[in-house]
């Protein structure tokens, strides 16, 4: 495909566009705290814009472009994919938003460290860090794949653009620009969503003629297969209820009220975009029913006009930013926080500690660049990353809710054990049709109990956690 010039002139408008805010934002960030918390003083976020925050997060390109490929596959079913997203951050609201606020930490790792220990604190940071990683990657692949089959651009140098622009305005801004630009990045995804669905359907011919086309499976909304959407669940679930960026964004908000507002409205964002996006990959397979399902999206969108595949690319684009932006962010902070703040006993300026995290966001956010220019597009890589995610849920649910349940030894060793059997499973192939999300939850489980079956009397005292309200 030859380069849409009009498309790459919105695309660069759209980063232009990027650079002039963050570096308005940059002049409000004059401490590390500013830069990982997004707030100054005490004001606050307002708890529906953390909504979009949150939702430009994880839609990134693996999730809009992988749903409508896999709806290609399965139909509308592939929308649990997305919904089970939402699903998490409506169990999130419920029971952890207002514990996580309150609990004055904005890392897993810190919250895990009241209850298990400062080794555990480690284990579980390194285990986020590699997960965030591992996901920036996929998204790195995927979108760079995509945007340059759409753009007609080279993919390597395309994966490398993005990525030196994504991490340059976070480096800039921190976390107040990734809540600020993650808003307008939701408002671009959705307006190309909503462009892509309505082509598809006027090519089509109408939602009837669409129902014509394919067959009845395809409007099933458990096609997929109860197995695989429950391990979406687990996967989705797990990702909201222990992911680092989660409770960074939710705790940019001023109490644990706003703190449950801001998950619920993040669900309800999450659910139109996973069926919209489901719905692009049917209307491509009713218009071009032997392509590769990969090429779904890209295929609806090289039948546009210049302009309305310049919006759609936008979309793409900010899918990328949103999601890069929020996991290096996130990966810094947790760098900072758990290895440099405390490192050798010492107390760091100001300064220094606002350069750590600024250069550990750059290095974070490039280094999957090179593993994405080399890695095929595959997009089962991010449910491997939610999965390693989900098993730090586990612990965090024992945190909050049974905290005297297993040993500190016990969360160590579980973390580790989740990691090495989640990772191993999963470049096996999820054998016996296991998907590695099953071995994500069931590790953990398994490894706590037994600490608590053979720990006889614990000596160490528990730290409880201050209630959510």
């Amino acid at each position: 495909m030859h380069a849409n010039y009009m498309a790459l002139i919105i695309v660069a408008i759209y980063i232009v566009g990027l650079a002039i805010v963050t570096s308005f934002l940059q002049r409000s960030v004059k401490s590390a705290r500013t830069f990982a918390s997004g707030t100054t003083g005490h004001n606050g976020i307002p708890a529906l814009l953390v909504g979009f925050v949150l939702m430009s997060e994880f839609i990134g390109t693996s999730a809009s472009v992988g749903t409508a490929q896999e709806a290609y596959k399965v139909g509308i079913s592939a929308s649990w994919n997305i919904l089970s997203l939402a699903a998490g951050f409506v169990f999130y609201g419920f029971f952890l938003a207002g514990r996580y606020k309150n609990s004055g930490h904005n890392t897993i790792s810190a919250i895990l460290d009241d209850v298990y220990g400062h080794k555990t604190r480690l284990a579980t940071s390194l285990v986020m860090i590699f997960a965030l990683e591992i996901v920036s990657v996929a998204i790195y692949a995927g979108g760079g794949t995509i945007l340059s089959i759409l753009l007609g651009v080279d993919r390597t140098w395309a994966v490398i653009v993005c990525g030196i622009v994504s991490v340059l305005y976070v480096f800039m801004g921190g976390m107040k620009s990734v809540v600020v630009t993650n808003i307008v990045h939701s408002i671009a995804k959705y307006v190309g969503i909503i462009v892509a669905l309505a082509f598809g359907i006027a090519q089509v011919g109408g939602f009837h003629e669409l129902q014509a086309r394919l067959p009845a499976e395809m409007f099933s909304w458990t096609h997929v297969g109860l197995g695989q959407i429950f391990a979406w669940f687990i996967a989705g679930m797990g990702a909201t209820f222990s992911t680092q960026y989660v409770i960074q964004a939710i705790n940019t908000v001023d109490d644990s009220r706003k703190a449950k507002t801001a998950s619920f409205s993040t669900a309800l964002y999450l659910v139109p975009f996973g069926i919209i996006t489901a719905l692009v990959g049917m209307c491509s397979l009713a218009l071009f029913p032997h392509i590769k399902s990969i090429n779904a999206f890209a295929a609806l969108i090289g039948q546009m006009s210049g302009v309305m595949a310049g919006v759609v690319c936008a979309g793409l684009a900010a899918s990328l930013f949103g999601s890069i932006a929020a996991f290096a962010v996130a990966t810094a902070t947790l760098l900072y926080k758990d290895f440099y703040a405390d490192f050798g006993g010492r107390t760091h300026s100001e300064k220094s500690s606002l350069r750590f995290i600024r250069l550990a966001t750059i290095f974070m956010g490039l280094l999957p660049i090179a593993l994405a220019i080399y890695t095929p597009n595959i997009l089962s890589v991010t449910f491997l990353g939610k999965a390693l995610r989900a098993s730090l849920s586990v612990l965090v649910l024992f945190v909050f809710f049974a905290p005297s349940f297993g040993t500190r030894t016990g969360a160590f060793v579980s973390i580790l054990a989740s990691l090495v059997a989640t990772v191993a499973w999963f470049l096996m192939g999820n054998p016996f049709g296991v998907d590695n999300a099953y071995i994500a939850l069931a590790v953990p489980l398994i490894v706590m109990s037994i600490s608590q079956v053979f720990r006889g009397t614990r000596h160490d005292d528990v730290a409880r956690l201050t209630t959510g309200s």
